[in-house]
Parts: C-alpha cells; sequence; structure tokens
C-alpha cells in the first residue's frame, strides 16, 4: 500500500447535471470520511458469555466533513446554496490513489468563522441519505 498525501483527498460537489460533473470545494485544508455500522445486540441467556450480534442488521451511514479557508470560489458559494435549502445533492471523497465514495449527502452544518486578523474560514459537516457507493481506482 502506497502513502498518501492529505492534500489529495478532496471533497467534491456535484452540479446536478445529465452527467454530473464534480468540482473540489475550494479552500478546503481538511476533509475526512467515517463509516458507521448501527449494531443490533442480540445476546441471549443461551450466548458464550460474549456479546453477540446481527450481521447487516441496523442502519449504515457515511459523514463527511471538512474544513477550509473561505476563497468565495463557485463551489463553496453551491455548497452554501445546497446548505440553506437542506437538500440531498451528490457528493465524491477522492484519494490520491484515484479510489472515491460517492452519494446522496446532506449538509448539516455549515459555520463561518474569522479572527480579527486572520482569515474567514469554515468547517462543514455532511450526513448520507441512501446507499454510499465505492469506486475503485482503475
Amino acid at each position: 500500500m502506497t502513502i498518501e498525501k492529505g492534500r489529495a483527498f478532496l471533497m467534491e460537489i456535484g452540479d446536478g447535471g445529465d452527467p454530473e460533473t464534480f468540482t473540489a470545494i475550494g479552500g478546503m485544508r481538511s476533509t475526512s470520511l467515517k463509516i458507521s455500522n448501527e449494531v443490533v445486540d442480540v445476546t441471549h441467556k443461551g450466548s458464550s458469555g460474549w456479546r453477540e450480534l446481527l450481521s447487516g442488521a441496523g442502519i449504515r451511514h457515511v459523514s463527511l466533513g471538512g474544513a477550509g479557508v473561505f476563497t468565495n470560489s463557485d463551489s463553496e458559494q453551491l455548497m452554501q446554496e445546497k446548505a440553506l435549502a437542506g437538500t440531498v445533492d451528490n457528493y465524491r471523497i477522492i484519494f490520491e490513489s484515484g479510489d472515491s465514495f460517492s452519494g446522496g449527502f446532506q449538509v448539516t452544518s455549515l459555520d463561518y468563522a474569522g479572527d480579527y486578523n486572520g482569515e474567514r474560514t469554515y468547517n462543514l459537516a455532511l450526513e448520507s441519505s441512501g446507499p454510499v457507493t465505492f469506486a475503485a481506482a482503475d
């Protein structure tokens, strides 16, 4: 496995077109992806003393996060519009290797901050809606 650069770990926003075009969200300094699987505990009196989980049950979801410097790019403006609308739209996370995750996500929070003698920054959180697909690089 090759070590990959964090700066090449990109979050991209879809334009809603057909075919859809994805654009990296401008100014981003950090990106995160979290895959979560809800457990369903089926442990009972006849269990061996260890917890038993029901395979394939529960709710699965993916959380995306990012933070960056606000650059007023078209992609940042589109992200803000989608956050205000509360809609589910297509996003993609792409790694340096070309592997990617994509699916429908809703912006759950978009925070702006700025110090008196510093730059304007943002923090972004998204939650998946529906299946998220993984695509390995060719």
